[in-house]
């Protein structure tokens, strides 16, 4: 159990505070609010800004927005900063995703003044993607291990096709060859393991999903966020709504239900 405890704190560490706002956030550029708005478009134009923060008496108080400016001085066209816009540069990645879920922007604040912007296009950096790809990761793993506990002697082989089976034997003789020490089980791709699963009802109990079909369309999200992280593909555009339930659900992720909890996949039950 103590075993259990620690390695739970251990992986907490690591997916909450490992990387947090701070190692993603990009600095907000700023014009004290007497600037002239000719002066900031052309600023803005140049570097193709979209937006811009506004100082009052030397701090950031608000921005201005590039497609809102007319004559005279950037404070006639300044917008407040909601604190609803507002997150600490300290925040954990599941924090920011969750509140980019509301806003598409949001503004970073270091030791009480904002001082940063950060957005969904920002998600798209390395430690980002490492994070995610950390939690599929995780996630396949307990699938490695439900099948290993509860499919002894490479029982779990009538649920695969002769053809994965013939893969997966090809892969084992090379990495013999390579003199790696693995079983046949260690060279079955994610979508193998997810197969298996899907269709043993056992297993497949373990999961928070009754249903095979659904259990299978909600794997093949996060395999495809697998996919788009390994191949350095657009993975806002294609894989926000996993993003935002993996980030929801860290928590079970990270601890698994009682008894055998770590079978809890993490994937979304929407």
């Amino acid at each position: 159990m103590s075993q259990n405890i620690s390695t739970t704190h251990s992986l907490r560490r690591v997916f909450q505070q490992a990387f947090v706002v701070h190692d993603i956030a990009e600095s907000l550029v700023s014009f004290d609010d007497t600037t002239s708005c000719e002066k900031v478009r052309e600023f803005m134009e140049s570097r193709r800004y979209e937006l811009v923060g506004i100082r009052t008496e030397g701090r950031i108080s608000g921005y201005v927005q590039l497609a809102d400016l007319g004559d005279g001085l950037c404070a006639d066209y300044k917008k407040d900063i909601k604190e609803s816009q507002i997150i600490l540069d300290s925040a954990s990645l599941a924090e920011l995703v969750l509140r980019l879920n509301e806003h598409h922007r949001l503004f970073v604040s270091t030791l009480g003044s904002v001082g940063g912007i950060i957005s969904r296009t920002d998600l798209q950096k390395p430690p980002v993607r490492m994070w995610l790809f950390g939690m599929v990761t995780l996630i396949e793993m307990r699938f490695h291990r439900m099948i290993e506990q509860y499919c002894p002697g490479e029982t779990w082989k009538q649920f695969l096709s002769a053809g994965r089976i013939q893969k997966a034997e090809e892969l084992l003789t090379e990495r013999i060859r390579r003199k790696q020490d693995l079983d046949l089980l260690d060279c079955l791709q994610m979508s193998d393991k997810v197969q298996i699963i899907a269709r043993n009802e056992q297993l497949r109990s373990l999961t928070r999903y009754q249903s095979r079909k659904k259990f299978e369309e909600e794997a093949k999200m996060l395999e495809k966020l697998r996919n788009n992280l390994a191949h350095s593909q657009d993975i806002i555009v294609n894989d926000w709504r996993t993003i935002v339930i993996l980030s929801e659900r860290l928590d079970s992720i990270l601890e698994g239900p009682p008894g055998f909890r770590e079978a809890e996949t993490g994937l979304p039950d929407s």
